[in-house]
C-alpha cells in the first residue's frame, strides 16, 4: 500500500465531516416553547376550556383550524361556539384570537421553537397589529 496515509487520513477527515451533526451539539438543547395563556379573557373564562382539551389542541390544532375554514368558507356553516359560556366565531381572528390575544408569546413561540411558518398569517391578522 503505497497511499496508505493519505487514505487513512481521507477516513478521518471522512468521518469527522460526516459525524459533525452529532458531536457539535452535545449538551446543547433548544429550550422548550413555553406558549403563555396569560391573557384577561383567559382569566376571566369560569372554567378555562378551550374548544377542545388542552393535549389535543396542542397536537392538533391545525386540523381544527382546517375543519372550520372547510366548514365556514366552503359550506357556509357559521354557526357559533360556545366555549366556557362565552359565544365564539369559527374563525381565527375573532374566535381564538378573542382568548389567545397574546400572538407573539402564543401562537409565534411555539411555531418559531418547531420551526413552521404558518400560512394563517397570509391572510389573517393579529388585531394588535393595526392592519385594517
Amino acid at each position: 500500500m503505497y497511499n496508505g496515509g493519505k487514505i487513512i487520513f481521507g477516513l478521518i477527515i471522512f468521518l469527522a465531516i460526516v459525524t459533525f451533526p452529532f458531536y457539535s451539539n452535545l449538551g446543547g438543547s433548544a429550550k422548550k416553547a413555553m406558549p403563555s395563556l396569560d391573557t384577561p379573557e383567559i382569566y376571566a373564562l369560569a372554567t378555562k376550556e378551550c374548544v377542545r382539551s388542552g393535549e389535543y389542541m396542542k397536537k392538533e390544532h391545525m386540523k381544527v383550524l382546517d375543519e372550520w375554514r372547510d366548514e365556514v368558507v366552503r359550506e357556509g356553516k357559521r354557526e357559533k361556539i360556545s366555549v366556557g359560556g362565552t359565544e365564539l366565531e369559527k374563525s381565527l381572528q375573532n374566535g381564538c384570537m378573542h382568548c389567545h390575544s397574546n400572538k407573539e408569546q402564543f401562537c409565534t413561540e411555539c411555531h418559531k421553537y418547531a420551526g413552521i411558518d404558518p400560512y394563517c398569517w397570509d391572510c389573517h391578522f393579529d388585531r394588535g397589529e393595526g392592519r385594517l
